[in-house]
């Protein structure tokens, strides 16, 4: 069982539109604490215990190093600066269906038994044509990396292995899977119109990824999808 409610809100979730390098660019930030130190977090998020919360990894996961998550986006790690005074954090690309975006990770020990992380993933404005973002908006990705802090949570809170890819898409189809979806996306579109959206487009963009995710409606989900954990 998982307390879907108490998930959701463990979950900081963010939404900016900004420009970085003269480019116009569209942020979303999740935060969450979780109940381990630094070093043990950080294992979990840079080693092949990735497999073991989010999805199957191979390549090399060092500075420089590409990766492959089996099935889903691949890249390259830009940056990996490992646990010193408390934080530690890596930046890698995300390529997916042609496209290039960026994720970041961010850990701060808030005690000897605790800590953050916040994920940040970037994407340019104009590799998502307008109608894809007013159709979809953030829940698109947002729902995914939603399930993979929950994995994390998961694996992070029992020391045992998270559900496999196949086992995560049948929860997600389960009441209480379905639940989490909407729920996670309810998150998103506060975040959305908190970024300047239009009450009633953000509602609507919700509405359309979650019927996406559930099989609820033919739609056609954009390249920037994360995966479910």
């Amino acid at each position: 069982m998982v307390d879907v409610n108490a998930q959701i809100e463990a979950v900081d979730r963010g939404v900016e539109t900004t420009e970085r390098d003269g480019e116009a660019v569209r942020v979303q930030r999740l935060a969450q604490e979780y109940p381990s130190d630094l070093a043990d977090v950080w294992d979990a998020v840079t080693t092949d215990r990735i497999a073991r919360w989010f999805l199957p990894i191979s390549g090399d996961l060092h500075l420089g190093g590409r990766y492959q998550l089996e099935g889903n986006a691949g890249g390259e790690v830009l940056a990996c600066d490992p646990p010193s005074g408390g934080e530690a954090s890596y930046r890698a690309t995300w390529e997916f269906g042609g496209g290039v975006t960026w994720i970041t990770v961010r850990l701060t020990a808030l005690s000897a038994e605790r800590t953050r992380l916040e994920l940040e993933h970037v994407a340019a404005v104009s590799d998502v044509p307008d109608g894809m973002w007013d159709q979809f908006g953030p829940s698109a990705t947002g729902i995914g990396w939603d399930s993979g802090l929950l994995g994390l949570a998961l694996h992070l809170g029992s020391a045992a292995d998270g559900p496999t890819p196949e086992e995560g898409q049948a929860w997600m189809l389960s009441e209480e899977g379905r639940l989490f979806t909407r729920r996670a996306a309810e998150g998103w579109t506060k975040a959305h119109i908190a970024d300047g959206a239009d009450p009633a487009t953000a509602e609507r963009a919700a509405s359309a990824t979650v019927a996406a995710y559930l099989g609820d409606a033919p739609h056609a989900m954009p390249a920037e999808r994360a995966p479910e954990a």
